[in-house]
């Protein structure tokens, strides 16, 4: 019975702690281009004249 007295603060904390996480991200945009995100990818980066990290010349 006394584990329920420390787990039951401690749950309602990180519960309190994650939501207000997920409301951050909210109004700080980082839900506002989810397809932009996916698709950034796909896109070629433009010869800058030096190979890629990784890239052989």
């Amino acid at each position: 019975m006394t584990n329920l007295t420390i787990l039951i603060p401690v749950a309602l904390f990180l519960g309190a702690a994650g939501l207000a996480a997920f409301l951050w991200s909210l109004r700080s945009g980082q839900y506002d281009d989810l397809d932009g995100a996916a698709e950034r990818i796909l896109i070629e980066e433009e010869q800058s004249g030096e190979p890629r990290r990784g890239e052989q010349e």
